[in-house]
């Protein structure tokens, strides 16, 4: 057996959450080795195993059928979104795809998962992620420091409110840079906030 690579796949970021056609499903199925495993991880992504020497083929084959590609491991997770209940245009679609393309699979110290919900619902559960986004009407709320495992599970604590569309990117890619930079080894993202502190993170981001 030649050596295997980890990739993470997910659907687009569409009105209705995270759906699969039979067609994409009948290709994840046609390119992953009849014993192979996929994984359905907690953050809306699929694991799948595949041979390394076959990377961007597969991964071509992935996207013409609709599908994301993204690298697994250590890094910034795929947008976890909302189902857009309130309309794609309410709800702010092309800002979650923008906002996903500016941050998912940038290198990480470890993990991270960003979440973002079209209004103040919720459903994506934002403040139970790393990074929470919450759309307000026409502006959004910027949350961090999520933990939703252990016993000292935790609601991510508001960092800044009234973000408008422009500066929402800006501040989100310059928020996990400094992480990157400064985090203490494989520190967690929650951990890393309350080192430094809400108030400290709020002065170098905004």
């Amino acid at each position: 057996m030649g050596e295997k690579r980890k990739i993470a796949v997910a659907p687009a970021i569409q009105v209705g959450g995270s759906l699969f056609t039979p067609e994409q499903l009948a290709v994840i199925g046609r390119v992953s080795d009849a014993d192979a495993k996929i994984e359905v991880t907690s953050f809306k992504q699929w694991y799948l195993e595949i041979p390394a020497e076959r990377v961007e083929v597969i991964k071509e084959e992935l996207e013409r059928a609709g599908l994301e590609v993204y690298p697994a491991g250590f890094v910034t997770k795929s947008l976890i979104a909302c189902q857009f209940c309130k309309g794609a245009e309410e709800a702010g679609l092309e800002t979650a795809r923008r906002i996903n393309q500016a941050i998912a699979g940038l290198e990480t110290p470890t993990p991270l998962k960003v979440g973002y919900a079209g209004c103040a619902l919720g459903t994506s559960e934002p403040l139970l992620k790393d990074i929470g986004i919450v759309k307000m009407r026409d502006t959004f709320d910027l949350y961090v420091g999520g933990e939703p495992k252990g016993l000292k599970a935790s609601l991510a604590a508001l960092l800044v409110a009234g973000l408008t569309e422009e500066e929402l990117v800006p501040v989100l890619t310059k928020m996990i840079d400094h992480y990157k930079q400064h985090a203490k080894g494989k520190e967690k993202f929650s951990k890393f906030v309350n080192r430094i502190s809400l108030e400290r993170l709020k002065q170098i981001v905004c």
